[in-house]
């Protein structure tokens, strides 16, 4: 099975280099020089990594089958794989990758909340994207303290999130929360009138 670890953006200066995003949790161990990816589109590869650099925090890639900016624009927007095979004994349990993911069922307690829909790898901390009934994304910290359960084997992941994570994702939307709380008061103000 091949795993997707990153998609090649734009160009970076005149020889070559191009900028990716980075979708592994191990880039330091990913982009190493020699490493051989398997591309998708198949014409653009197989691609050998030459150089591997940070510019602030973006990663920047030499290939030694791109020699010029015009190779490189040639393959913006190229996705690179590498084998599982390759990394299950190296990685054990230490993480989850965003195919094992996708589609999972969003859990508080036994209430299902959304969809797991992408893992976004960030340096600090990784976030998981999950889309609510209304689609609707949410971004949760993909920490064990408020993911503590990935059960793949069910499709769930367990989610204790921690007061008001729900609400800073719908600020963006306006104030309906307020909005049906109030309706909410002159319901109950009617009541005891």
């Amino acid at each position: 099975m091949q795993l997707q670890v990153a998609r090649i953006g734009k160009p970076h200066g005149i020889r070559g280099e191009v900028t990716v995003q980075v979708l592994t949790d191990a880039p330091g161990e990913r982009f190493v020089p020699g490493t051989e990816f398997v591309v998708e589109p198949a014409s653009a590869g197989p691609l050998t990594v030459i150089s591997a650099r940070w510019n602030k925090d973006i990663l920047l890639l030499g290939f030694e089958e791109i020699a010029d900016r015009n190779a490189a624009e040639a393959i913006r927007g190229a996705k690179l794989f590498i084998e599982t095979a390759d990394i299950d004994d190296e990685d054990g349990d230490e993480g989850w990758y965003e195919h094992e993911l996708v589609g999972l069922e969003a859990r508080v307690g036994s209430q299902v909340v959304g969809k797991v829909s992408a893992l976004n790898t960030m340096p600090v901390q990784d976030l998981l994207v999950v889309e609510d009934a209304n689609g609707k994304e949410i971004l949760i910290p993909f920490v064990d303290e408020i993911v503590p359960e990935v059960n793949i084997e069910e499709g769930y992941i367990l989610l204790t999130p921690p007061a008001g994570l729900f609400e800073i994702n719908d600020e963006a939307a306006g104030d309906d929360p307020d909005a049906e709380a109030g309706t909410e008061s002159d319901a109950d103000a009617g009541k005891d009138a």
